[in-house]
């Protein structure tokens, strides 16, 4: 049987306000437990705590939700513990579930969860609920860690790598810098500890702060372990850019630093990258692809090699640029590796140039949690193929792929990409020069997620004097900031008045808020109604704008997308209409008019997710003035509030 990819993401405008339940996500539910049938587990917290913890152990994440629980009695501290480590469990409920154990042992979140990393395992690369617990100790206002630099400073000097690396970066953001590097100077290990922590400083100006100290990581006397944690740690940073493209391109032509040096020049603005070294690296890189074996010319390391190689060539003059261009080609064919973003529904590369004619392939990986495809179009057909292929729905017509319509119009497109895979599509670049739109056709996520292949005649001329395309689908909004609650939140009082009624209407509609909530009788139903948005969160315009800033933090259940896959394969991903004993309806995308129906027989399994539909960084493009108008436009609709 044709597996089929299915998932669900909103369009640009979708702000699921109003989700205030704390009945979350589950990270799995088989087929015999429907929607309606979860009832508050009954634990017995009297037990011994080894039986209590085996009774939590037992319980998906909704029902670990649902079990009795306050923050003012010791028997619930194990409920508490038992949330904060769970994987797929919504932010809000973290919060509250380290609040509470704080609550009932009378001390403060930094010490409760320096008291609990211990438990966690942090071998290998930092992730799941170890990144977790680390991330919300991180992200406690600087006030309370300083207060506690001294547990800080004892985290850093104990044998736990993971209490280490929350040690430091707690240290870090506090502002002890020397003191940090001081005790990272005692071993290779500490220092690599330290490094690692950087990454995770939700705080890019502390992050860049720390960019001078870290590239003095890089030289050739600093052991192996803790070159390549400088590497990542600098690829976090917005700063020193010239300096660090010529720090990091020599280190290119160790194998062992190779693969990160490579995947940290490529985050490097082309206006930073020297040309001399340019020359360097380019040389290089192409000897170097020359010399790879054809078997290892598919990995995803050599290919990121070549994206560098490839950029790097518009730096360097035609006639070089040209020569090295040919040998390359003699080797492999050009190839374009575009990711998706996670949770933000949209591509990392908004725009790359092929030369008219010639041998092209491009590499769709996706690295978001809901499935994606790119699909190219002629020029100024973006709208027309996206909406074909939301009418003609997930029918796998005479492309073999699903959202793939049968259009003149598409030149070609990849299958539907699951999370965490990848596809190839290996074609010729069309002889006539132009803008070529590319975008992802899954219905709703076209007016967010889209790029343009330009057609040039000569490659190499418009490397050097690139001119970047218009936008496919006319938006002139550049990125203002990444938004963070702490950015706005104690601005609200003050932000929220002297606001036009009109210009917020105009946001909201620039927003496409409509695409997916109601106002009135205008705009879809798929998610909540902001009608009366004010009164349902009882004027609280900061839990409201947190909504916004972090969609993830609180999901209504029923707004909690469900992927269920089958006994034969299938696989479907959406928002859960009605489930029974006997069925499970869901509706796959926001332009679905029927719900897909699953037998419950026919299930092998389901998955909720701990994320929100509504992508995150959606008002990135948006001023702090903007926010606010749009913020007191919803206010201003809610007629009972």
């Amino acid at each position: 049987m044709q597996k089929k990819i299915v998932s669900l993401t909103l369009c640009c405008g979708v702000i699921l306000f109003g989700m205030t339940s704390s009945v979350a996500v589950a990270q799995t539910h088989t087929h015999s437990q429907t929607h309606q049938e979860i009832k508050p587990p009954k634990v017995f917290l009297d037990k011994n705590p080894r039986i209590v913890k085996y009774q939590l152990k037992r319980l998906d994440n909704a029902r670990l939700l649902l079990v009795e629980r306050s923050d003012d009695d010791p028997k619930y501290l194990l409920v508490h513990q038992e949330i904060l480590g769970r994987e797929g469990i919504a932010k809000g409920d973290l919060d509250n579930a380290v609040q509470a154990i704080a609550n009932i042992n009378d001390t403060d979140p930094v010490t409760e969860l320096l008291a609990l990393i211990p438990d966690f395992d942090s071998a290998g690369e930092l992730k799941g609920s170890a990144k977790q617990f680390v991330s919300l100790l991180l992200e406690q206002k600087n006030e309370i860690l300083k207060s506690k630099q001294g547990s800080l400073v004892e985290a850093t000097e104990s044998d736990n790598r993971l209490l280490n690396i929350a040690g430091f970066a707690g240290l870090l953001i506090t502002g002890a810098t020397e003191r940090s590097f001081e005790i990272a100077s005692q071993n290779t290990e500490k220092m690599a500890n330290l490094l690692e922590a950087i990454p995770l400083i939700p705080s890019q100006k502390t992050r860049d702060f720390l960019s001078t100290k870290i590239s003095e990581m890089l030289n050739d006397r600093q052991p192996i372990v803790v070159r390549l944690a400088a590497l990542k740690a600098i690829g976090s940073m917005n700063t020193d850019f010239s300096e660090n493209f010529k720090a990091i391109a020599p280190l290119v032509s160790n194998p062992k630093l190779r693969e990160s040096a490579v995947t940290v020049l490529l985050k490097i603005p082309r206006k930073h990258r020297d040309a001399l070294v340019s020359e360097q690296l380019a040389s290089f890189l192409v000897k170097f692809a020359e010399d790879t074996p054809a078997a290892d010319r598919t990995s995803d390391a050599f290919i990121e090699a070549m994206q560098l190689a490839d950029q790097t060539l518009g730096l360097l003059p035609l006639e070089m640029s040209d020569r090295y261009r040919k040998r390359l080609s003699d080797v492999s064919v050009r190839v374009i590796l575009i990711h998706t973003v996670e949770e933000e529904m949209r591509y990392d590369i908004p725009w790359f140039a092929v030369q008219a004619g010639k041998d092209i392939q491009i590499i769709l990986k996706n690295e978001d949690l809901m499935a994606h495809n790119l699909v190219i179009t002629k020029p100024d057909a973006l709208q027309t193929v996206a909406l074909q292929a939301a009418a003609e729905g997930p029918t796998i017509g005479p492309s073999g792929k699903q959202y793939v319509p049968d259009s003149s119009d598409v030149l070609i497109g990849t299958a539907m990409v699951a999370a965490e895979k990848q596809s190839r599509i290996t074609f010729r670049a069309p002889s006539e020069p132009g803008e070529y739109p590319y975008v992802c056709t899954f219905p709703g996520h076209w007016m967010r997620m889209y790029g343009v292949m330009v057609v040039v005649d000569n490659l190499g001329e418009f490397q050097r004097n690139p001119i970047e395309p218009k936008d496919p689908v006319g938006s002139n909004r550049p990125l203002v900031r990444a938004w963070k609650i702490e950015d706005l939140d104690n601005k609200i009082e003050t932000g929220l008045r002297g606001r036009t009624f009109e210009i917020g209407k105009k946001i909201f509609n620039e927003a496409t808020c409509a695409q997916c909530h109601q106002v009135g009788k205008v705009g879809k139903a798929v998610g909540p109604d902001l009608t009366d948005l004010w009164s349902r969160w009882k004027g609280d315009a900061f839990g409201i704008l947190r909504e916004v800033i972090e969609p993830s933090h609180k999901i209504e259940p029923k707004y909690i997308v469900r992927k269920v896959i089958t006994l034969d394969g299938d696989v479907v991903s959406g928002i859960v209409m009605a489930e029974d004993k006997d069925t499970i309806s869901i509706l796959p995308n926001p332009e679905s008019l029927e719900p897909t129906i699953i037998a419950q027989d026919d299930i092998d399994d389901m998955i909720k997710s701990s994320v929100s539909i509504m992508p995150k960084g959606l008002m990135d493009r948006f001023t702090e003035d903007e926010i606010f108008e749009l913020l007191s436009y919803l206010r201003s609709i809610d007629t009972a509030k």
